[in-house]
């Protein structure tokens, strides 16, 4: 009688247990402790512990989790309406949860009992920061994690787990959390009006869309959290793969056609991003920038530049493909939203459109891509002829800028700091302007572009000055009032690689061509002298790896013209002290200069954000910086290996090549990403990371220029087996020489300079 006693109530408790079941523990249940949710079902947390095969359940409402979670059990919900509502609990369910005993889990709430939440804020410059030792061992107090575009309620609590406070630092706020800090994260005990809270004034679950880094602290902030919420439970570590992440991890086997991929990829990132201008984008892109437009103007106008400095939303991924007959956007601002997307930087820059007609007319040759082919020319004919760049004043033969480029095709622009519009001119962004352009026109096999290349060129020089160094930057009006001679016979002298360089592989390519005596002399004199310089005398920008990587090329190119022992040393010495911090995965480390001789990281909490800055903080940062870097030392590196024979040069090369091919943005869910490169690589994370104080050009920036030029550039001419130099040797630009010169460089002012 006993045992059929037990059977039936077996049996009842199975019926009970199956009721439950189904009405509200879905079909996953694998444990007696399930996570319980509130949530949406796209939310990325809850699509993390089903991909993990954690069990969980969940639930429409709040009501129905709390109602229904079986007492003393842990409860997460979380903010669906994030980031413009707030979530919104009756408080009828803060009196359950504390009789059931529950801890509770709850994201950007609008109220809570006894507690007074203020309205959403914005953060700007602010990062989280771990502000307790919740965390320890696996993350320390100060450590930095990103959440990206954090919106969160404002909330007075005593010792949160992390806060977002404006922190300078690489991986750690290195000066301390200021006191200006709002709570992120944070525990509050049981009390009469409620149970155990733990409240996340954001939306943390919105870590995978939202693209919040390091990966390998938000796994130990979750641990915590599930820790925190079931502390007799043993809770597996969540794994997941990011929606942009790497083309592959820094071990596995590259596939042989690696390099042809990456090219395509790298290429086509330009179209798919709508970085290259349609039609349909001129109307926005002709809006002034916000500084620029009358206090009376309509403030619907003025948000189309909402981030400043002509940085607004990206184009539309389905409106219509430019064929680079308007130009190239200058790329993405390293802001990131917390839908994942990224701000655009709508500039048409003259150094990135003349490096992107090269790139892009190199991997059409060698795909033998018909569309790539007349993007590449439409973009070159667009910068030398069509834009406004070389228009006004440049185009005047009496004006002292005859033949030089403005820095964009943006007239109104009325903006502040280093960016005055189109004319200004920039040595370094003149010269590499003028390097796509030889290797556009030398992938097309067309002469179209040597009349003005040969100006471009002369008028370079002849505000380069005795010495062979142009100030960093000139403007237009005290051009104007100086004249060019004033350059032209100034003993100036400016040891910077990163300014200086290019300018000086030019002048040797076009001595090469034309014979013209100071195109050398006055690139042998600079080059000797900053050599002589180095390394304690450089200045330099955003650190010390990229002067020397610039310096490759023109070094590269000297030996092709007047090949000396000490010509090789020079380039060896360089190459050398680059590439003592090339790591074995290819990378190429960042380092910061001698102190006082180039722009430092952020100096205080402060600081962060107010300048150009580095990605590290200090050289103990191991990370390498693909816009100020990677990209010049790949074209300097491949040109030497072709100037010298030396496999010192080409394997170097080549393992750089092999990490670019890895590190290459790979993004179903992100097109406009998908392809790129960002500036920065955190190598031993294997993940994009790095201090995002410098103001624009960020860790998570994409610049059209420079960065994905360059890397492309080489890419193909690696793929075609030949070298810029090699490629641009049966140039005709000697032609317009002798013309020109007498036009621009009359033969009474050459006479008072000998």
């Amino acid at each position: 009688m006993l045992i059929m006693n037990l059977l039936r109530i077996r049996v009842l408790l199975l019926i009970i247990f199956s009721f439950v079941f189904i009405q509200g523990f879905g079909n996953i249940i694998q444990s007696p402790q399930p996570i319980i949710l509130s949530c949406k079902e796209d939310n990325d947390l809850y699509r993390t512990l089903v991909g993990n095969n954690i069990n969980c359940i969940r639930f429409d409402s709040p009501e129905q989790a709390i109602k229904r979670a079986p007492k003393g059990s842990g409860v997460m919900i979380l903010a669906d309406g994030y980031p413009s509502m707030p979530t919104i609990l009756d408080p009828a369910l803060f009196e359950i949860s504390r009789k059931k005993n529950l801890r509770i889990y709850l994201e950007y709430p609008a109220n809570l009992p006894g507690i007074q939440t203020g309205k959403p804020s914005r953060t700007h410059w602010e990062r989280a920061v771990i502000a307790s030792d919740a965390f320890s061992p696996a993350l320390q107090k100060l450590r930095i994690v990103a959440i990206h575009d954090c919106h969160f309620v404002q909330l007075k609590t005593d010792n949160p787990d992390i806060v977002v406070a404006r922190v300078a630092g690489f991986d750690n706020a290195v000066f301390g959390i200021p006191k200006e800090n709002f709570p992120v994260l944070t525990k509050i005990s049981a009390s009469t009006d409620h149970g155990e809270l733990l409240i996340s004034t954001t939306k943390l679950s919105q870590f995978i869309t939202a693209r919040y880094a390091p990966q390998d602290a938000w796994v130990a902030i979750w641990d915590h959290i599930f820790s925190w919420l079931y502390p007799s439970g043993n809770t597996k570590k969540l794994m997941w793969t990011p929606h942009v992440r790497p083309s592959f991890t820094n071990d596995e086997p590259l596939p042989v056609d690696a390099e042809l991929k990456a090219l395509k990829r790298g290429i086509d990132w330009y179209f798919n991003s709508r970085t290259v201008v349609s039609p349909s984008m001129v109307k926005k892109y002709d809006t002034p920038s916000n500084d620029a437009l009358p206090a009376s103007a309509n403030p619907d106008t003025t948000q189309i530049w909402p981030f400043g400095h002509r940085v607004g939303f990206m184009p539309d991924l389905n409106g219509p493909v430019g064929d680079g007959s308007l130009g190239v956007m200058e790329g993405f601002d390293a802001k990131i939203f917390y839908n994942g997307q990224q701000p655009a930087r709508w500039w048409r820059r003259g150094d990135c459109n003349g490096e992107i007609a090269g790139a892009i007319s190199a991997a059409g040759i060698l795909l033998n891509n018909e569309p790539y082919k007349n993007a590449g020319r439409n973009i070159g004919d667009w910068f030398y002829f069509k834009s406004l760049m070389p228009s006004g004043d440049r185009a005047d033969p009496k004006h002292p800028s005859y033949g030089l480029t403005g820095w964009n095709d943006v007239p109104n622009y009325a903006g502040s700091g280093s960016m005055h519009g189109y004319e200004a001119y920039y040595g370094d962004d003149n010269a590499r302007a003028m390097l796509g352009i030889i290797l556009s026109a030398a992938s097309l096999k067309t002469d179209d572009y040597d009349n003005r290349l040969m100006k471009h060129l002369l008028a370079n020089l002849r505000i380069s000055g005795v010495n062979g160094f142009q100030p960093p930057r000139v403007d237009n009006e005290p051009l104007t009032k100086d004249g060019w001679q004033y350059h032209f016979k100034n003993t100036n002298t400016h040891f910077s690689p990163h300014y200086q360089a290019h300018q000086w592989a030019c002048y040797l390519w076009a001595y090469q061509q034309t014979g013209f005596d100071l195109f050398l002399t006055r690139t042998k004199k600079a080059i000797e002298m900053t050599m002589n310089a180095y390394p304690n005398n450089w200045s330099w920008t955003n650190g010390m790896q990229q002067e020397r990587a610039k310096m490759l090329l023109p070094l590269a190119w000297l030996v092709r013209v007047d090949d000396k022992p000490l010509h090789r040393e020079w380039l060896n010495k360089i190459a050398n002290d680059l590439l003592a911090d090339q790591d074995k995965s290819g990378a190429i480390r960042e380092q910061l200069g001698k102190p006082g001789m180039g722009l430092p990281p952020p100096g205080s909490n402060e600081e962060y954000g107010t300048a150009e800055t580095p990605l590290i903080q200090s050289n103990e940062d191991k990370v390498s910086d693909m816009l100020y870097t990677v990209g010049f030392a790949f074209l300097g590196l491949h040109e030497a290996a072709a100037s010298t024979g030396d496999v010192y040069y080409k394997d170097a090369s080549d393992r750089l090549s092999n990490f670019l091919c890895r590190i290459q943005i790979k993004s179903e869910k992100h097109p406009e990403l998908d392809g790129g490169w960002f500036r920065a690589f955190d190598i031993n994370r294997w993940e994009y990371w790095a201090s995002n104080a410098d103001a624009g050009w960020g860790a998570w920036c994409i610049e059209s220029g420079w960065s994905q030029s360059w890397i492309t550039a080489v890419l193909a001419l690696r793929q075609m087996h030949t070298s810029l130099w090699d490629l641009s040797k049966e140039s005709k630009i000697e032609s317009h020489f002798d013309k020109v010169r007498k036009e621009m460089l009359p033969d009474e002012v050459l006479q008072t300079i000998k």
